[in-house]
Parts: C-alpha cells; structure tokens; sequence
C-alpha cells in the first residue's frame, strides 16, 4: 500500500465518521480502546487453535478474519488522523530503530527481546 493509498482511505474514514457525526465519539482514547476490542475479537478467531490450524483456516474462516483485521485497520488511521500521525513515515523509522535493535548477527533465530541479549 502507498502513502497515497493510506491517505486517501483515511480522509474518506473522516467523512464516514463526519457525516454519521461520530467525530465526537472519536477521541484517541476512545479509538485506543475500540482498536484493542478488535484486536480481542481477532484472537477470538484463533484461541484453542494451534500454530498449524491457525494456517489454514479456510475460507469463511478466513474472509472473518480478514474483516478483522479491516476493523483494526480503520481505527488504526482514525487513531493516527486524530493525532496527525504519519503512518507510513513513522513505520519506516520504527523500522529503524527495530533494524539497530535487533541486529541479525545477534538475534537471528531468537525471540529474545532486544533487552535480553
């Protein structure tokens, strides 16, 4: 997805919610914690399966996770445009920071925490 693409969608996430007046109920708050509900209702799919299962999930399955996943997404950018968040720049440096953290040399193949080696 481009910085365009991310942009595009998040003005018209911004219209969606203005023309339902939503806007009031959308501070980042109350956008923190509907993303974290979708967040639960995404695992919901997933609990009691194993690493394999989770895999395969076949198609209904997942078409319900993808939605899933589109729900975490919305409140992800209303969360960022609330707060005038660049998404996309603001991966690419959270990479970077990853990339010194987690120098392959020294965690390929670990789960460590950067704090634990």
């Amino acid at each position: 997805m481009e910085d365009s693409e991310v942009k595009e969608l998040m003005l018209a996430l911004r219209k969606f919610a203005k023309d339902r007046d939503w806007e009031q109920f959308h501070s980042p708050k109350n956008l923190s914690m509907a993303l974290s509900v979708e967040a639960s209702e995404l695992l919901e799919h997933f609990q009691w399966m194993n690493d394999q299962a989770s895999y395969a999930l076949g198609d209904a399955k997942h078409q319900l996770v993808s939605y899933e996943v589109a729900d975490i997404f919305i409140y992800l950018l209303r969360i960022c445009d609330q707060l005038n968040i660049d998404l996309v720049d603001i991966t690419r440096q959270k990479m970077s920071i990853n990339d010194q953290r987690y120098p392959v040399d020294k965690v390929k193949g670990s789960s460590k925490k950067y704090s634990e080696y």
